[in-house]
C-alpha cells in the first residue's frame, strides 16, 4: 500500500531550468520529444466519409477535472479540425486557447478523434503513462504552456514547442508508485466532486424549472388556462396576450469589436463572456470590462441602459445559444460588444425583467435552439430574435413574476454556490497534490 510521507526527498539540486526549479538529485531531466511521441497518427483525407468516431474539442476538456465530453459523427460531417487519432493511454494538451488549460489523459479510446488544436503525446514504453499524464496535468507543466503561448484574445502555441519543454523522470519503479498513489487519491477527490455536481445539477435544473412554470403560468395558479398555441409554450391564463417580440422591443445585433484606434472614443465592452457568466450587468461588473474604442455612431446606437436584455446570439452549440443578462443599471462609456443582441423593451408593454426571465426559461429558449443556424458554429438571425413570439401578462403581474423569481432563485443560487465552493477547493486540492507530488516537494513511500 502506497502512503504519502509529508517529508522531502534526502537531496535535491538546481535542475537548471528556471520555470522548474529544484528536484530530486536522482531524478533525470528530459525533453517530452524525448520520451513521447507526439500526433503519431492522423486521420487521412481519403478517410470513408461514413467512417463513425467520437469527437472532441477544446471546449470540451475542463482544467483540473478528469475525463472529457465527446460527439460522435462521420468524416463527412466532420469539421476540418477533427483529425487526430488518439489512443488508449494518450494524453491530449491544447495548442490553441491555452488560457483555457485542457488536458486530459484519455483511458479507453476506441475510434477517438481530437481536434487539431490538441497536442497528442504517447509515452514512450520506458515511461510509466499514468506518471506521465500526471506531469502534463500538473500547475507547473500547464503553467508553461501557458508562458510560452502567443496571442491575445486566442492564445496559442504548438506541438513543437510542446516538445521542448521539459518533465522530471523518477526511476521507473518511483514513477509508478507515485502514478498509483495519485490514482487512488484523485479517485477519492473524483468522487466527492461527482457527488457535488450532481448536486449542483439538480439545483440548476429546479431553477430552471421554476423560472418556466412561473414565466409561462403566472402566480396565481387559479386563473384559467387557454391553448397557446404554441406547442413547446402549452397552456398560458388565459388572459395573457401574445405579440412578437419586435412588437414589444427594439432588437439590434451589435458589430462593436474588440480593436482600439486612437481616434476614436475610448469605451468599456460587455463582451460575450460577460453575459454568458453573469445574470445581472451593474456598474460593479462593469469596472472589470475591457477596453476599447469606438466612433461617435457605435456609441449613440450600442450604449448599455437600465432595463436592456443582452443575449448571446452566437454559441459552439444550439441548445447553447440565447443565454440572457439583464443590465440593471445604466453605464455610461460601456457599450454592447460583438456576438451579442441588445433588445430594449417597450415599457409600456413589456418589461426587461420579466423578458430576461422569458429567455431563462426552457419554453421561450427552444425557440432559439430551433432556429440557430451554422455547422462549427451556429448563430441567430436578427429575424430568429424579432420574430420570437412573446406572451404578454400585465405590467403589475410581469413586475410581481420578476420580484418573486428574484427572491427564489437567489436562494437556489446561494446554494449552488456553495457546493461549487466545495467543488473549487477539491479541485484545487487535487491540482496542488498532483503539482506536488509530480516535482518531488513531497514523497510519496511504499509501505507493507
Amino acid at each position: 500500500m502506497s502512503v504519502l510521507m509529508t517529508q522531502h526527498h534526502a537531496v535535491y539540486e538546481d535542475s537548471g531550468i528556471e520555470w522548474l526549479g529544484a528536484k530530486p538529485a536522482h531524478w533525470a531531466l528530459a525533453r517530452i520529444k524525448e520520451v513521447a511521441y507526439i500526433n503519431a497518427k492522423t486521420l487521412p483525407d481519403n478517410t470513408a466519409p461514413d467512417y463513425e468516431f467520437d469527437y472532441v474539442d477544446i471546449g470540451s476538456v475542463t482544467y483540473g477535472v478528469s475525463g472529457y465530453t465527446s460527439e460522435k459523427m462521420s468524416f463527412r460531417d466532420a469539421p476540418s479540425r477533427a483529425k487526430r487519432i488518439v489512443r488508449n493511454g494518450d494524453t491530449i494538451v491544447s495548442t490553441v486557447r491555452t488560457y483555457l488549460k485542457a488536458v486530459t489523459q484519455i483511458g479507453v479510446a476506441d475510434n477517438l478523434i481530437v481536434s487539431t488544436g490538441f497536442a497528442v503525446l504517447s509515452p514512450h514504453k520506458l515511461v510509466d503513462g499514468s506518471f506521465f499524464s500526471k506531469w502534463l496535468m500538473s500547475d507547473v507543466f500547464i503553467s508553461q504552456v501557458s508562458a510560452i503561448s502567443k496571442g491575445v484574445s486566442y492564445p496559442a502555441t504548438n506541438a513543437t514547442e510542446i516538445g521542448n519543454l521539459f518533465i522530471f523522470l523518477p526511476p521507473i519503479s518511483e514513477q509508478a508508485g507515485i502514478a498509483a498513489y495519485l490514482d487512488a487519491k484523485t479517485k477519492q477527490i473524483d468522487r466527492k466532486i461527482d457527488l457535488l455536481t450532481k448536486k449542483a445539477e439538480k439545483y440548476g435544473a429546479l431553477k430552471k424549472s421554476l423560472i418556466t412554470e412561473t414565466v409561462m403560468r403566472g402566480l396565481d395558479k387559479t386563473v384559467p388556462l387557454k391553448e397557446s398555441g404554441i406547442e413547446w409554450f402549452g397552456q398560458v391564463p388565459a388572459h395573457w396576450k401574445f405579440k412578437r417580440l419586435k412588437e414589444l422591443a427594439s432588437i439590434q445585433n451589435s458589430n462593436v469589436d474588440k480593436k482600439s484606434d486612437e481616434n476614436e472614443i475610448s469605451v468599456r465592452l460587455c463582451n460575450y463572456v460577460d453575459v454568458y457568466k453573469n445574470e445581472f450587468i451593474d456598474s460593479r461588473l462593469a469596472k472589470s470590462f475591457m477596453w476599447a474604442t469606438a466612433d461617435v455612431a457605435e456609441v449613440l446606437k450600442f450604449g448599455i441602459k437600465k432595463n436592456d436584455v443582452l443575449i448571446t446570439k452566437d454559441s459552439e452549440t444550439a441548445d447553447d445559444i440565447a443565454v440572457p443578462a439583464l443590465v440593471t443599471e445604466t453605464l455610461d462609456g460601456v457599450l454592447c460588444g460583438y456576438h451579442l443582441a441588445q433588445i430594449k423593451t417597450n415599457t409600456k408593454l413589456l418589461l426587461g425583467a420579466y423578458l430576461f426571465r422569458l429567455f431563462q426559461s426552457e419554453s421561450y429558449g427552444h425557440r432559439f435552439e430551433i432556429s440557430a443556424k451554422g455547422i462549427t458554429r451556429v448563430g441567430l438571425g436578427q429575424s430568429a430574435i424579432a420574430d420570437a413570439m412573446t406572451p404578454i401578462p400585465s405590467l403589475e403581474e410581469q413586475m410581481s413574476i420578476a420580484a418573486y423569481l428574484n427572491e427564489r432563485t437567489k436562494i437556489i443560487d446561494d446554494i449552488v454556490q456553495k457546493i461549487n465552493g466545495q467543488i473549487k477547493n477539491l479541485n484545487d486540492l487535487r491540482k496542488s497534490l498532483i503539482n506536488d507530488v509530480v516535482t518531488g516537494k513531497i514523497k510519496v513511500v511504499s509501505e507493507g
